[in-house]
């Protein structure tokens, strides 16, 4: 296309996604529901075809270079399409928010005002090699009232075909339009900056994927941006800790998945316990291939621990290596999550009930956990049903963005004849 078709294709598609956002926004929940059972069951019909488109786009991802981490984040099996169509189901049995209204209060006036949740609009999604997103988010939108128009990845071009064609079945068979959901089969970048600046036909933007793609679009957007940077997660296991709790859960937050934005990155441990738990935790971890980069004291603990240098404690590696530095206290934790930390998610793993208040209050992250794994930072486990995204911000929404985060709030007063005197 040249630059003006091109142009003019995106912001046709904008209309279009106006329009369908006003005939969603009044669906029924049963509708929503249906077109998201409905997707579900033809996700599962049509496992064997996206599976072959698939295999299809794992295959140019790998003549054109692509790393291991990417190729992961590529990859769909049997099971990770049962937990798409599953994901669908979820959202369907979870409370609709649209039209909630709450906190109806009368006035000394007599009129009586409260908020209605209502949806955002129209949400456009960019995305890199996670065909699930096609499916979560879209899912999610529709749950919430709200269009989309999802930008996925070239590399998963055919895999979000095939799911997007899933969703329309769905949106038809609910007796919705299909535009309520709209996959961009273009794979020029320029689209993405027609995308971003559609302003008055998008409301918001979603940017799912590496730090450059999320960088670029908040610099470029002319539309809010709900977002997060970067994944550094850290874990301090506090001097009180259960040793084999300990173990166990830093082994999780690192390597039951490398290449997630919740996996932990750096590991704090207290210099009280660090002689007991550091040699059993570094073998497991050099058991299992990761790479340890340690601070001087974790290096006289334990062999094959290489130098830390500064960058590593600014490190989100999407890979198996793992920063490791011994801290005095838990102020000294603290104050390392506070300049080290990318305001993502953080785990104490503790006994001492005061410590962990205090982490919870102080830790100024999106998700603060106690004596649990980072890797449960996910819309699907906190029992959103999906996650759209994770966001750091602190206006709007924060942490894993669901149904609620993909809907505002208005007011609404109810009178009966009452005028404002002088």
């Amino acid at each position: 296309m040249t630059p003006q078709t091109l142009k003019a294709h995106i912001e046709a598609l904008g209309q279009e996604a106006r329009a369908a956002s006003r005939h969603v926004a009044r669906a029924s929940t049963a509708s929503k529901n249906r077109a998201l059972q409905l997707a579900a069951a033809a996700l599962r019909r049509d496992q064997s075809i996206l599976l072959e488109a698939n295999q299809a786009d794992l295959a140019s991802a790998r003549s054109a270079g692509q790393d291991a981490a990417f190729l992961d984040r590529l990859t769909l099996s049997p099971a990770s399409i049962e937990s798409m169509a599953a994901g669908l189901e979820q959202i369907a049995s979870l409370q609709d928010p649209v039209g909630e209204l709450t906190g109806l209060a009368r006035r000394p006036s007599g009129i009586e005002v409260g908020r209605m949740r209502v949806p955002l609009g129209v949400i456009a999604i960019i995305y890199e090699a996670r065909p699930n997103v096609t499916a979560d988010a879209a899912g999610l939108c529709l749950k919430s009232g709200n269009a989309c128009i999802l930008r996925g990845g070239s590399e998963a071009l055919r895999s979000n075909q095939i799911i997007a064609r899933a969703m329309h079945e769905g949106l038809r068979g609910a007796g919705l339009p299909e535009t309520v959901i709209q996959v961009l089969d273009i794979t020029d970048r320029a689209a993405v900056g027609e995308l971003i600046t559609l302003k008055g036909l998008v409301d918001v933007i979603v940017p799912r994927g590496g730090k450059s793609l999320i960088e670029r679009i908040s610099n470029d957007a002319r539309i809010p941006v709900i977002k997060h940077l970067d994944g550094v997660c850290h874990t301090y296991v506090d001097a009180s800790a259960d040793i084999a709790m300990a173990i166990r859960v830093a082994d999780n937050a690192k390597t039951q998945r490398y290449g997630t934005c919740n996996t932990m990155e750096t590991l704090l441990v207290h210099e009280a316990i660090a002689p007991a738990l550091l040699p059993p935790l570094c073998a497991l971890y050099l058991d299992k291939g990761v790479e340890l980069r340690g601070d001087d004291a974790a290096q006289r603990l334990v062999g094959g621990i290489k130098p830390a240098v500064e960058a590593d404690w600014y490190a989100e590696y999407l890979a198996p290596i793992l920063a490791i530095r011994i801290v005095p206290s838990l102020e000294a934790a603290m104050d390392h999550i506070a300049r080290y930390g990318s305001q993502h998610t953080d785990a104490i793993i503790t006994n001492d009930w005061n410590n962990a208040n205090r982490f919870l209050r102080e830790v100024d992250s999106s998700s603060v956990m106690v004596n649990a794994s980072t890797r449960f930072a996910d819309g699907f486990e906190y029992g959103l049903g999906a996650e759209i995204g994770i966001s750091t911000d602190k206006l709007h929404a924060r942490g894993p963005v669901g149904l609620e985060g993909l809907t505002n709030q208005k007011f609404v007063v109810l009178g009966s004849g009452q005028i404002r005197g002088g």
